[in-house]
């Protein structure tokens, strides 16, 4: 360990080592592809910003809203919840039944265990049930540990998010989506 680190207090060396592993997973490609937020031409309507605001579902079947509440999380450190429900809807159509127990352990390893390195958020009996799902993985192994972040996402997450800087900057910044011919001109007065 180099000297400056040696001088910190254990507190801070272990929140090190776990921005670290945060860091780490962010920087890995996760199974579900985000990088097409980037592109200016994938900005949202007006419309479909709004949209987002009517419920926790219709923001998660947009593309780009997904994707606005995916770094949302990622600000807050907590874009475990987002990554474990879609690694969960993944591994839930799993069409191989050998493939199976080697996936739910990725899950486990990398979620659940006490020391993942993108541990989630749920209480000791939640664990503890996944735990014993372990021993004879299915395609339904995950459904309460995954209910319970999706519930977490929704009531704790999803309100913050659309009240943050970020969710009021994209609705700021969207256009509404053009008038068709059809449609008559609002005249100004």
């Amino acid at each position: 360990m180099c000297k400056g680190l040696a001088s910190l207090p254990t507190c801070c060396l272990e929140r090190a080592k776990v921005l670290k592993a945060r860091l780490g997973s962010i920087l890995q490609k996760p199974n579900w592809n985000l990088s097409g937020c980037k592109k200016r031409q994938n900005k949202p309507t007006l419309e479909e910003c709004l949209r987002w605001k009517q419920s926790f579902e219709k923001l998660l079947s947009s593309k780009y809203g997904l994707c606005a509440f995916t770094s949302f999380l990622v600000s807050e450190f907590s874009e475990e919840n987002i990554a474990f429900y879609f690694a969960c809807e993944d591994y839930r159509c799993t069409k191989s039944p050998s493939k199976i127990p080697a996936k739910a352990q990725k899950i486990f390893d990398e979620f659940i265990s006490s020391d993942a390195p993108r541990e989630i958020n749920i209480d000791h009996e939640t664990r503890d049930f996944t735990k014993a799902n372990m021993l004879e993985p299915s395609p339904s192994c995950f459904d309460l540990a995954q209910h319970k972040i999706y519930m977490l996402m929704a009531k704790d997450c999803y309100p913050r998010f659309l009240r943050s800087p970020a969710y009021r900057a994209l609705v700021v910044q969207a256009k509404p989506v053009a008038q068709t011919a059809d449609q008559p001109q609002e005249k100004k007065v």
